[in-house]
């Protein structure tokens, strides 16, 4: 049985404080924070889990998981840097009017779930996304990083909780 770590990543693997004070290192095509990085690795060394990328950038990849841009290469390398990749990416329920208005976290939830739903053997998940998602059920395997800070020591001891949680 798999564990699944639904990962977004404006908010959680960068913030608005690095983003601020790293404006130059953004137009060079570098738009995340090594040390969320690092955080992550730890969650996903001691709980085994494997990365869906939920997020807004999963549309920088190619069905395949390929990148479209340097942005989504740059992720990639930093991934694979401390030992992590991208296991898949959750389906695209937006619709235009979603996409115009970037109110994508009334169809996150709904994403999740269908994924869940295709990948039936999963014994454990969280979801790390600074957007409040609109689903019972996803609301509580959820953890909500601070977007002005990104992820925490903290929020990661919570995603590790809920993972062990859903598996016993």
């Amino acid at each position: 049985m798999r564990k699944i770590i639904f990962l977004d990543i404006d908010g959680v693997l960068n913030s608005d404080f690095w983003n601020e004070k790293h404006s130059d290192k953004i137009s060079d095509g570098i738009l995340i924070d090594q040390e969320k990085i690092w955080l992550l690795a730890q969650l996903v060394e001691k709980t085994k889990a494997e990365i869906v990328l939920h997020s807004g950038w999963r549309f920088r990849f190619e069905d395949s998981g390929a990148p479209l841009c340097r942005e989504a290469e740059k992720l990639v390398d930093l991934l694979a840097d401390s030992g992590l990749k991208i296991s898949g990416m959750t389906p695209d329920l937006t619709t235009e009017e979603i996409r115009r208005t970037r109110k994508f976290s009334l169809v996150k939830a709904d994403e999740i779930l269908l994924w869940l739903k295709i990948h039936p053997a999963i014994s454990g998940w969280v979801v790390l996304d600074d957007l409040m998602l609109s689903h019972e059920t996803v609301i509580r395997h959820q953890v909500r990083p601070d977007h002005t800070i990104g992820l925490t020591r903290e929020d990661i001891m919570e995603a590790e909780r809920i993972l062990e949680q859903d598996s016993q």
